[in-house]
């Protein structure tokens, strides 16, 4: 896409009702190993419900995501029968407290992890497909919205660039991301003492200058330990 034709997303936090969650990343970069990076990156149920040196430590519904889905269905002011598409859905949280605001609305997700789909949350394993998000089974501009939250950056960067690019196609009008990145020297270094899964880390301003490159248009915001 030509400069002249690029219209960039905006850069804003649309997940400021979660939960703050107080993390060591010091104390996670003293206890984790290479075996511990490898098998959280299988995301299998060592990841979701393993012990927390894999992933989440136990990764279960507590309903912190419907204001996160009030907040998304607001600010893009989605139609009741509106389309949203969940990129790293996993357990399908995002996708039932969307059903909670729009009960009209079709979700879909999409996860590269069978246990995450098998134990999904509250019947959500039906609308969750297996797949990558740099090879998304939907058509052109098929979806109203388009979300993916600390999901593209487990790939690699020649595979996330891919992947901007699948999400600017499949959506019709927005979307919105959140990827690992940092500001200064410190977020940096917290930053790498914290990440289990992720392949592709940038400062900010390389990730927006990536967004350009490949004419990704929508939303997004970042993951800072």
């Amino acid at each position: 896409m030509s400069a002249s034709t690029f219209t960039p997303g905006r850069e804003i936090n649309l997940l400021d009702s979660l939960p703050q969650t107080k993390r060591d990343p010091k104390a996670r970069a003293a206890a984790k190993t290479a075996e511990d990076r490898a098998l959280a990156k299988q995301f299998g149920r060592d990841f979701f419900d393993g012990e927390r040196r894999h992933g989440y430590g136990g990764y279960r519904y507590d309903g912190r995501w419907l204001p996160v889905a009030r907040r998304l269905v607001e600010f893009y002011q989605l139609r009741p029968d509106a389309r949203i598409l969940d990129v790293g859905a996993a357990k399908g949280f995002l996708l039932h407290d969307f059903l909670q605001v729009l009960p009209g609305a079709t979700v879909r997700g999409i996860d590269v992890s069978a246990y995450a789909r098998d134990n999904a949350h509250a019947g959500m394993g039906d609308k969750i497909d297996l797949g990558s998000v740099d090879a998304l089974p939907y058509a052109d501009k098929s979806f109203d919205l388009v979300i993916s939250i600390n999901s593209i950056h487990n790939l690699p960067p020649d595979r996330v660039r891919t992947a901007l690019r699948e999400i600017e196609r499949v959506s019709r009008g927005a979307s919105f991301i959140t990827v690992d990145a940092w500001r200064t020297e410190e977020e940096h270094e917290r930053l790498l003492d914290w990440i289990l899964t992720a392949e592709s880390y940038f400062p900010v301003e390389e990730w927006v200058r990536m967004f350009s490159e490949e004419g990704y248009t929508g939303d997004y915001w970042w993951f800072i330990p």
